[in-house]
């Protein structure tokens, strides 16, 4: 992938965004083509494209462009749609500080460099949840991965993580890691995840799992890591109704490698730096239907915001913060959003925080537990129905979306709306 790097910073951007991931480089887009006419992206890593650049199984694209690509083919472009329009990249950089509208950088390009910026974009990406964080027992040999450190070796420099491997957890980049470790002729020995359902997409169950006669091991979890030098076996437990461990029906799987994919945390530093205003369920930053955060100029798109399930809603939501962050640098501002909504039953969380009546806005939200048959509901805190729409089946690894027209809003000005997903 051809990555072109500004020669000269300037002294001032429109708009400056965090992150060249698909998030980024799509709002950075967007950024543009709604008026802004010098914007930045800045990226830690050594080529932009971010996490896509290590996925190389197609399934990407097919709501954003209208087919199916890789990662790379995704990533590349983003990048250069981007590039196409005058946004400069530049990589090997760290946004280390916002304050008053100056940004401060450190690139290996230009050291210790500070801009002006009218606007921000924050779309740092997510992180993957480590052995630490989850306290695994036992011992600490080598052989204990994530599955994206270990999608990374097989994809990007060719070295298998083991020949016997076991995976903890569900989610889809170990589902896809399983997949790709059996077409490398590793033997995986099974997936276990601690909830009783599957964390991945219906997709990824099947054409990762149950196409290459992997076994899925629900309710169940590792309680000890064994191994001097590598990891020699894990021992395994159910779990009971509480997700605590029955260590007396525990057995040994022995295998010389662990990858671990328990879930994505968004890379939130900078914004706890800006102390901006964070959900405590996403963990990520609290905004409004134009993506802009508790802090006036600063936007935040993508994994950052909240974990997505597919890279094509991504660059949707970076199309709109990037929008809105290009109109705020022109001096287009729109009403403050005067509908705040509120997860209810069954709800863990929605994003935006809050809506506007003037303005057409999609709602993405996230489940806590699976159902077959549901209606998705939209009501005042007094249980006045707004909006109703029947649900096939919800589960918490998939996104559900709700658009919103001013029309169905128009009566609600100033009023929280709860928002429920209920069995029927």
């Amino acid at each position: 992938m051809i990555d072109r790097r500004p020669h000269l910073l300037q002294d001032r951007y429109d708009v400056v965004v965090a992150g060249g991931g698909p998030a980024g480089l799509g709002a950075a887009l967007a950024a543009r083509q709604a008026g802004a006419e010098r914007v930045l992206v800045v990226d830690r890593e050594p080529e932009a494209g971010g996490i896509l650049l290590q996925c190389i199984h197609a399934g990407f694209g097919l709501h954003h462009f209208g087919e199916e690509l890789t990662g790379p083919e995704y990533a590349h472009r983003v990048l250069h749609d981007a590039l196409d329009h005058g946004v400069d990249v530049l990589c090997d950089a760290y946004l280390m500080d916002l304050a008053g509208g100056r940004v401060k950088l450190l690139s290996a390009e230009h050291g210790v460099a500070f801009v002006e910026a009218a606007s921000t974009v924050l779309a740092m990406g997510a992180r993957e949840r480590t052995r630490s964080a989850i306290r695994i027992p036992g011992d600490r040999p080598a052989g204990v991965f994530t599955a994206g450190l270990a999608q990374r070796l097989v994809n990007l420099r060719g070295v298998l993580p083991g020949r016997r491997v076991a995976i903890l957890g569900s989610g889809d980049i170990g589902l896809i890691m399983a997949r790709r470790l059996a077409l490398e002729g590793v033997e995986v020995v099974g997936v276990f995840e601690l909830l009783a359902h599957a964390n991945g997409l219906a997709r990824n169950i099947v054409t990762c799992l149950h196409d290459f006669d992997i076994p899925l091991h629900l309710s169940t979890t590792v309680v000890g890591i064994h191994g001097r030098d590598r990891v020699e076996r894990v021992t395994v437990a159910p779990v009971d109704d509480h997700l605590e461990p029955v260590l007396d029906r525990s057995w040994d799987v022995p295998c010389d490698t662990l990858l671990i994919s328990v879930g994505l945390i968004p890379e939130n530093e900078l914004s706890r730096q800006l102390r901006l205003r964070l959900d405590p369920v996403t963990q990520g930053p609290v905004v409004t239907s134009t993506m802009e955060t508790s802090r006036d100029g600063v936007f935040a798109c993508g994994n950052v915001v909240h974990i997505h399930d597919l890279v094509d809603y991504a660059s949707t939501e970076a199309a709109l913060a990037g929008a809105s962050a290009g109109r705020y640098a022109t001096g287009h501002r729109p009403a403050a959003d005067n509908v705040r909504l509120q997860p209810a039953t069954n709800v863990a969380y929605c994003v935006p925080h809050t809506v506007s009546t003037h303005h057409e806005q999609t709602v993405y939200l996230r489940v806590r537990r699976p159902l077959e048959k549901s209606t998705l509901r939209l009501s005042t805190t007094d249980g006045r129905i707004v909006h109703e729409r029947k649900l096939r089946y919800v589960v918490p690894a998939e996104m559900v979306s709700l658009k919103l027209r001013p029309a169905v809003l128009a009566d609600f000005h100033g009023d929280s709306l709860q928002v429920e997903v209920l069995a029927r």
